[in-house]
């Protein structure tokens, strides 16, 4: 099903929490495209043999370079097999709890590293200093659960700002702007910024300064972790600290924007990641916070094509900030080929770069994603690692219950903000009451 005036498909929350198969196509991949590097040395001792990789459409598509580059230098046979989101975790959680997996690899969502942990095979040898210095510090605490490291990040994501450069560019437009707010009009980089650009290029329903995503959390989080908490909904202790000062104001300007300063379109409770990018791509908002790799992704058809600008995801007091969305590459512990396995995540390692050849082209390294983002067309790039890097951001909390949470506590509450009148702290205290009980 898809909105006119794009050609991307509409896509549930989940799946976009996910960020496997976001908007992307599953079409083959080559191994080796234009400006690729070269893949690193095959480790010693893969000699043949051959593996299964368990993934979700947008794990295939990052994997199939990796794993071409892999098969050629050792001769190892990979094969995928490709799973829907929900029966992707439905197979982990099978499989993994009788001791009889199927699979040799897997690529796992984030938020279920904590629930399988216990079966999965540590690769704490794998983490040295020097991989560690080259993976953002929100993918590496995300990969250690209970003290060990257990899946490799394989691609991240983030949301960035995105704005319409034929607005943000227009003379007139600089002009009114700076005579109204006294200030140059540019990409907004602070909260009261973003207020204020909003504010002006809201013009009636004809076009609107931002959106505002009611039926997804991460945005809201990331607002809150801009704010300054210890951590999104827990904090690094696993204590719940939703109701507290900078929970409170984050979801008080998330919600302001709709119910205040009126600079979002209708209906905001209901906007999940495919509505907003459907208005921002028709043109129907000045600025959208989106995940980067959409930009690669913006249809030919849509309004905004060629005139799209991005930049880091704005800024609270604590600095720039999000909520990553990464998968990392995990190993069943009672697997058959645990150390060709292992030498196969290694290998995805130290080939990381390969992945942005890939329709989704996304990766995890800070290395990869600097050696592209001079490139033309991946000009997200600088601002993603910014905001993967930005002082604020961090992982989601590692606790079993976190989808859970998100489905009956967070999701319900951003909706019930965005009403007339709400009171973004006697939501908070109910929605404490609410996630204690789940996470007891």
């Amino acid at each position: 099903m898809s909105t006119p005036g794009s050609s991307i498909p509409a896509l549930s929350r989940r799946n976009f929490l996910s960020l496997g198969a976001a908007a992307v196509s599953t079409a083959a991949l080559t191994a080796c495209g234009a400006g690729g590097a070269a893949p690193s040395a095959a480790p010693s001792g893969g000699g043949g043999g051959s593996l299964t990789v368990l993934c979700e459409a947008g794990g295939k598509a990052e994997l199939t370079p990796v794993a071409d580059a892999f098969s050629k230098q050792t001769g190892t046979q990979v094969t995928f097999v490709e799973l829907p989101y929900d029966g992707l975790y439905n197979r982990f959680n099978t499989e993994l709890a009788a001791g009889t997996p199927s699979f040799d690899v897997a690529a796992m969502d984030a938020i279920w590293l904590p629930t399988f942990a216990g079966k999965l095979l540590p690769l704490d040898d794998l983490f040295t200093d020097a991989v560690k210095a080259d993976l953002f510090p929100s993918l590496v605490s995300g990969a250690q659960i209970g003290g060990k490291y257990v899946g490799m990040p394989a691609w991240a994501n983030a949301e960035i700002l995105f704005y319409r450069k034929d607005l943000f560019e227009d003379a007139k437009e600089k002009a009114a702007f700076k005579s109204k707010y006294g200030y140059d009009l540019a990409a907004p980089t602070t909260w009261d910024q973003f207020n204020d650009v909003a504010q002006f290029f809201t013009r009636g329903t004809k076009l609107y300064g931002t959106d505002v995503k009611g039926a997804v959390e991460t945005e809201w989080l990331a607002h809150v972790v801009q704010a300054g908490a210890a951590g999104p909904v827990l904090d690094p202790s696993g204590a719940v600290i939703i109701d507290d000062a900078a929970h409170v104001s984050a979801l008080k300007f998330y919600s302001d924007l709709y119910t205040k300063l009126k600079v979002a379109p209708s209906g905001a409770a209901q906007v999940d990641w495919a509505a907003a990018q459907n208005l921002f791509n028709q043109g129907k908002t000045a600025m959208t916070r989106f995940w980067a790799h959409a930009y690669r992704q913006i249809p030919k058809d849509a309004a905004v094509y060629g005139k799209v600008g991005v930049a880091p995801m704005i800024a609270g007091t604590a600095g720039v900030g999000a909520i990553p969305g990464p998968w990392y590459l995990s190993l069943p512990a009672g697997g058959a080929q645990g150390e060709l396995a292992k030498k196969f995540v290694q290998f995805a390692y130290d080939n990381n770069e390969l992945s942005l050849q890939s329709s989704l082209g996304l990766a995890a390294r800070k290395s990869a994603f600097q050696a592209y983002e001079k490139k033309e067309g991946f000009e997200s790039f600088g601002p993603l690692i910014a905001t993967l890097d930005g002082p604020a951001t961090k992982a989601r909390p590692s606790t079993p219950k976190w989808q859970q949470i998100v489905d009956t506590v967070l999701v319900p509450t951003i909706q019930a903000s965005l009403a007339a009148g709400a009171d973004p702290q006697a939501l908070l205290t109910a929605a404490r009451a609410k996630v204690e009980r789940l996470v007891k």
